[in-house]
């Protein structure tokens, strides 16, 4: 063996390349806990909590869905309350048809994925502001074919049917776990997409398209794949809302609050990090909780508050907690790892 290959053998023993560091398998058995013990939170506490906490798990998963598609994928989309209509207004047609309406809810995220198939053709024809325009005049669009549907409530709406013969504490966890399930499920999607070549080509088609298009990757089967994921997800956290208050409002549904929603978590809580909107989450949730009673000063303080973010925290709270300590809870490059300290190779 030549002097070389001998330093090169040394150097390869002493470096061990990973997808996850230390710190990110013990976060990893923290969340699961969490998880486990969210689950039985109904058996635990008085019903108007898990009600609260759904709204919650609503939002996680909106978030969620707007930082993968923007965030990851660099499609800046204000009309994504088209499929939070759009998967509100199937799980009501489910349930008239006689569907379950909580089954009706996976159908929903179903039929919002293959409506967003036709939207993504047209969509994808418009770049940067047009794009992120022209994804609200979508949901508009959509907004305004529902109303004209008598069977679907015309603009006055409609109630869900199928429910009234559970138990209403019954129904009330149900609704929780149904919530919970889809947050985790939102979570656990973008990781598990971003941890494969997927993930790798939609970062590099959000940072330079061309250049990305330039190297082999197939630019726009990415972007669709990622913008019907996103539907997708929206549409299931349609279909949550609509099981919790037991009816749809065309002009609530679609209402464009709900992206602004989901830019000011992911925002607040650090767009392009997995973590983001989690956190983001929590914060907005609590803000919420805790302004609610201000009338209209309440929006004006959130405004601040997504302000000062942006200015002061481009990378998000997550951003801040990531430089100070390196945590990553969902890892999806690689970690290389020698005798003095665990080093994020990406």
């Amino acid at each position: 063996m030549t002097l070389s290959e001998t330093l090169t053998s040394r150097a390869a023993a002493a470096v061990d390349v990973s997808r996850a560091a230390r710190s990110s398998k013990l976060s990893a058995l923290v969340m699961l806990a969490a998880a486990v013990t969210l689950g039985a939170l109904p058996f635990l506490v008085f019903a108007k909590v898990t009600d609260t906490l759904v709204n919650l798990f609503v939002l996680i998963a909106l978030a969620s869905m707007w930082n993968l598609l923007a965030g990851f994928g660099g499609l800046v989309s204000v009309g994504q309350q088209a499929y939070i209509g759009i998967g509100a207004y199937s799980v009501i047609a489910f349930a008239d048809q006689g569907v379950q309406p909580y089954l009706a809810v996976l159908l929903a995220a179903v039929t919002c994925a293959v409506f967003a198939v036709p939207t993504s053709w047209l969509a994808f024809r418009l770049r940067g502001d047009y794009f992120a325009v022209g994804t609200w005049v979508i949901a508009e669009v959509y907004r305004l074919l529902v109303v004209r549907v008598d069977s679907l409530g015309g603009a006055s709406g409609k109630s869900l049917s199928g429910l009234s013969g559970i138990d209403q504490t019954l129904r009330g966890a149900l609704t929780y776990w149904i919530a919970l399930g889809l947050a985790l499920a939102s979570v656990a999607a973008g990781y598990l997409l971003l941890r494969g070549r997927l993930g790798l080509s939609l970062m590099a088609v959000r940072d330079e398209e061309t250049a990305a298009s330039s190297v082999g990757i197939d630019v726009r089967r990415a972007k669709r794949l990622v913008y019907l994921v996103s539907a997708a997800g929206c549409g299931a956290a349609g279909g949550v809302i609509t099981v919790s208050s037991l009816s749809v409002n065309p002009d609530a549904i679609f209402s464009v609050q709900w992206s602004a929603y989901m830019i000011f978590i992911v925002v607040i809580g650090g767009i392009g990090f997995i973590e983001g909107p989690l956190l983001g989450a929590v914060v907005f949730f609590a803000l919420q909780q805790l302004l609610s009673d201000y009338g209209s000063w309440y929006l004006v303080l959130l405004g601040a508050v997504g302000m000062a973010a942006a200015l002061w925290l481009p990378r998000g709270l997550w951003g801040v907690v990531r430089d100070r300590t390196g945590l990553s809870l969902f890892p999806v490059g690689y970690f290389v790892r020698t005798r003095a300290a665990d080093v994020d190779s990406h």
